[in-house]
């Protein structure tokens, strides 16, 4: 007997074997879609991850109902590194599976969900030749068939979509139906493509200047020792154009790359200079683009002429490349790569490692500002490590100045929510027709309210947050479970009308610009204005083009956008970036706040940069105004070795959810108790975090600390065994339990 293991896209699936019918045994193969039964008279699209001949014991094998594919859909190289996601990030092989493929191809019943895109054309009838004679007296006829001649004649085509040539013609469609019935024009469906239609390359790559070509030919020399290279290149030194050469050489030797970026909002600078030297060699995969498109890039990628480079975010990991030969993770530093909800919370820069080990390629990490982990992996010698220390054309880096919000309030010269000297900047930018950013990193007009009497705050009736205030929109809204509110304006606890806006989010920020610069045009880009699928575009090409002057933004701000008339920078409540309760705080505000500053002065002249604080004296704030990236990293490193974090530990966060806050205690405690029997201090908690109930679970953890040299087969083995006790106990079986690999705060 024949028999595949096969895997589920079901919250707790792993894999199932199942027997394979005569008939379809030399049908079937690994990467194949299966239609499965799986329960009662339901029915499951699996992938088949192995085929054997050893039947499981004590077990009743089904039968595969049916096939879906003629050819495989997941290839060998998937199926590996979806087995590593699950064994390294304990999650099910179930939800990677979920994750990876999209959601048309996983259709839940005997018939396939996905549908082709059809578009109906017009082409002349070239065998008539009494054409005038059945046109007769029909003038309008008459008009448009000269008019279809003319067109057909200069687009040099046989056939053209019907809504061009309606709009071209201006024909009504009563006349082009008169000629179809009279035959004299043909008109039918065909499949096309929803992807992009051909682009054309326009230029070669630009000519590297004396530090580009030398970090590039650097890059090229690591990689004939080491699979991973750090490029450490200060922000608009070039690194891109480096990224670019480099593909251009993987094309020479028939291999594909994968070009990570960790925001869609990157996608749509980097797709045009891109496409401009490779054309439509390119595809682009992220979030936005719809289901439908997503498999057809998924197919176009298993055809034989797939795309040599693919542009996109942390999901585009999962596309079945063929002959993958370098991967670019570009703003490798960057929180964005670490999926958090749902399963599996796996890194897509590491991820991105162990992809590319699969197919033997090589790995460019590249980052102004790199995660303390990486750069500590470079200068212990287990990746590779070039550096660009200058901007391009040798553009000064922006000239950092920080604003002592504290002292100028004491002394009552902060009118606004923006320091005079900021204001000034500003003012000259406008006046040289130069642009301006402004940074707040908190979305909504105020992240709080409050009784100014009693103390009053209105909080989410389903999580432990304060609500968020958004005037557009007029409403109070919880930013964890999306859950909405209408604003109050009297207290319910002391019955006045004393409830006022506590501090500034986006919103706000950008109806006090407003105020202070009313002649200028200023637009806002965070979570609630990029919702839509072009919404990223619009304003990134209005500010492109100097429809906006101003631009107003969360962190989206600060990841790599390219922008060359910026002469000003401002980053508004720079200490909340710092204050969180959360071991990176330091590394990810000193982050934030270099990549932000620089989008300032990349072109032409030395940028300028405010930074408001109430607490100038910060030493991340020397670091900072130093441009000193590697003082700011021996800093953090001396404490996270004191601390027992990473690097030199590894963290594993175990949480745990139930609606009964009680049993989710007790359940938590009992858990922690079997892991310190073997594990010790390493175990901390358990821990009721800052935000303890979301969606109305109650929450616990537990963070592991754990030597670097303890084997996480063994570790994963321990935790599994723990977890399966946990399960006898009847009153613990229902609490959501999860495992949080890596985590990163």
């Amino acid at each position: 007997m024949y028999f595949v293991d096969v895997v589920l896209p079901l919250p707790l699936a792993g894999s199932f074997t199942y027997a394979v019918p005569a008939e379809m045994q030399r049908k079937i193969g690994i990467g194949f879609r299966a239609i499965v039964p799986f329960g009662k008279r339901k029915f499951y699209t699996a992938i088949i991850l192995r085929l054997h001949n050893n039947p499981p014991k004590g077990v009743e094998v089904k039968e595969i109902h049916s096939l879906i594919d003629s050819r495989p859909m997941v290839n060998e190289h998937q199926v590996r590194l979806w087995e590593w996601i699950s064994f390294y990030y304990m999650a099910s092989l179930g939800d990677v599976y979920k994750a990876a493929v999209p959601s048309l191809m996983k259709p839940q019943d005997l018939e396939e969900k996905f549908k082709s895109k059809t578009e109906t054309f017009i082409r002349l009838n070239t065998g008539i030749n009494d054409i005038e004679q059945l046109i007769g007296r029909a003038k309008k006829q008459a008009k448009l068939y000269q008019a279809l001649k003319k067109l057909f004649s200069e687009e040099s085509g046989k056939q053209i979509p019907k809504k061009e040539i309606v709009a071209k013609t201006g024909c009504s469609d009563s006349v082009l139906k008169g000629l179809i019935e009279k035959k004299i024009v043909i008109q039918y469906a065909e499949e096309v493509s929803r992807l992009d239609k051909q682009v054309a390359a326009s230029r070669k790559p630009f000519k590297l200047n004396v530090q580009q070509q030398k970090a590039f030919e650097e890059i090229n020399r690591c990689f004939e020792e080491k699979n991973v290279c750090l490029l450490h290149g200060v922000t608009s030194s070039g690194k891109t154009e480096i990224y670019i050469h480099l593909i251009e050489e993987r094309l020479k030797l028939k291999q594909q790359t994968l070009y990570l970026v960790p925001e869609i909002a990157l996608t749509t600078q980097l797709t045009s200079r891109l496409q401009a030297v490779f054309g439509d060699k390119l595809g682009i995969y992220h979030s936005k683009i719809n289901d439908s498109e997503r498999t057809e890039i998924w197919q176009k990628m298993l055809s034989e002429s797939p795309y040599e480079i693919v542009i996109g975010v942390r999901s585009s990991l999962f596309l079945p490349f063929r002959q993958l030969g370098l991967v670019i993770v570009d703003e490798e530093h960057e929180t964005s790569y670490k999926q958090q909800e749902p399963a599996p919370r796996y890194h897509a820069r590491d991820t991105a490692i162990v992809l590319a080990q699969t197919f033997e390629a090589k790995t460019l990490l590249g980052s102004a500002t790199p995660a303390i982990e990486t750069f500590y992996n470079a200068k212990t010698g287990k990746y590779g490590w070039v550096t660009l220390e200058q901007r391009f054309d040798n553009i000064e880096l922006p000239k950092i100045t920080f604003e002592n919000t504290q002292e100028l309030r004491r002394t009552k010269k902060m009118k606004t929510v923006l320091a005079p000297a900021l204001i000034e900047k500003i003012n000259k930018a406008l006046e040289s027709g130069e642009q301006v950013i402004l940074f707040r990193n908190r979305r909504g007009f105020a992240p709080m309210l409050e009784c100014k009497l009693c103390g009053w705050t209105p909080k989410c009736s389903r999580c432990d947050v304060s609500l968020t205030y958004h005037k557009n929109r007029q409403e109070l809204k919880c930013h964890y479970c999306n859950k909405t509110y209408k604003p109050v304006r009297e207290c319910p606890v002391c019955h006045e009308e004393s409830v006022e806006l506590i501090g500034m989010g986006t919103e706000k920020l950008e109806e006090e610009v407003a105020k202070l610069f009313p002649d200028a045009s200023i637009a806002r880009m965070d979570t609630d204005t990029t919702r839509g699928k072009e919404s990223y575009e619009k304003i990134i090409s209005d500010f492109q083009n100097k429809k906006v002057q101003i631009l107003i933004g969360t962190q989206m701000l600060s990841k790599g956008l390219d922008f060359d008339n910026v002469s000003v920078a401002g980053i508004i409540s720079a200490d909340g970036l710092l204050n969180h309760p959360d071991f990176r705080s330091h590394e990810r505000g000193f982050q934030l706040m270099l990549q932000a500053a620089g989008r300032a002065g990349r072109k032409n002249r030395q940028g300028e940069v405010v930074i408001q604080t109430a607490d100038p004296g910060q030493p991340v704030y020397r670091y900072l105004q130093a441009n000193d990236y590697e003082g700011f990293f021996r800093s953090q490193l001396a404490e996270r070795k004191l601390f027992n974090y990473p690097p030199f530990k590894r963290l594993i966060l175990i949480v745990f959810k139930h609606k009964d806050e009680d049993k989710v205690e007790s359940g938590a405690d009992f858990f922690a108790r079997l892991l310190k029997q073997s594990l010790g201090e390493m175990v901390l908690g358990p821990n009721k975090p800052l935000i303890s109930r979301i969606q109305q679970y109650h929450i616990r953890d537990i963070l592991l600390k754990l030597d670097n040299n303890l084997s996480p087969a063994k570790i994963r083995q321990f935790i599994q065994s723990v977890e399966a006790r946990f399960r006898e106990n009847i009153d613990f079986r229902y609490i959501v339990l999860h495992y949080d690999v890596d985590v990163t705060g």
